[in-house]
């Protein structure tokens, strides 16, 4: 399982980045790079913040999603890969595809099984699982007890509107 981060890796970089790259092909292409397609290859690749994704870039993931086939950046080589492609993203595709920002066809080929994880006001019962989880991990990664909530806390947090959901709630 390979993960890239298609909101954190900068515009300018996501080809080399998911593609990669052969030296000389840019500034600091100094050596030969995989990049993630090829580093997944017979196995998974997770694009998390799809929905961030130039259109140049959609453009080259739907070539590889139909022909299985990758170029490095400043190659004319073709790369045969072997890769499940699991997509994730907080924007509503629909509306980004009615906006021009993200192509229709690449949509077609993504979502072949969706997902939809409701937020987390729309599952307000779920909380008290996800404090005493949450709580727990930060307790290990601290070295610390764990915190204990009061059942006054935890309703409190359940009536709270949670705009940046789990991440807001961790």
């Amino acid at each position: 399982m390979v993960e890239g981060n298609c909101a954190a890796i900068p515009s300018e970089l996501i080809e080399s980045e998911l593609f990669g790259h052969v030296k000389g092909s840019f500034t600091g292409a100094v050596k030969d790079r995989s990049g993630k397609f090829e580093t997944a290859n017979g196995g998974t690749i997770f694009l998390d913040e799809i929905g961030d994704m130039s259109l140049s870039a959609q453009a080259k993931v739907l070539r590889v999603l139909q022909e299985n086939i990758i170029s490095r950046v400043g190659s004319d080589k073709d790369i045969k890969v072997d890769v499940r492609v699991i997509a994730a993203t907080n924007k509503d595709l629909q509306k980004e595809i009615a906006d021009g920002k993200f192509r229709e066809d690449l949509y077609h080929r993504l979502a072949v099984i969706i997902i939809n994880v409701p937020s987390l006001n729309e599952r307000r019962d779920d909380i008290p699982l996800l404090i005493k989880f949450f709580a727990e991990q930060i307790a290990e990664e601290h070295g610390t007890a764990v915190k204990k909530f009061s059942d006054k806390a935890i309703k409190l947090l359940q009536e709270y509107d949670w705009t940046g959901n789990i991440r807001e709630l961790r």
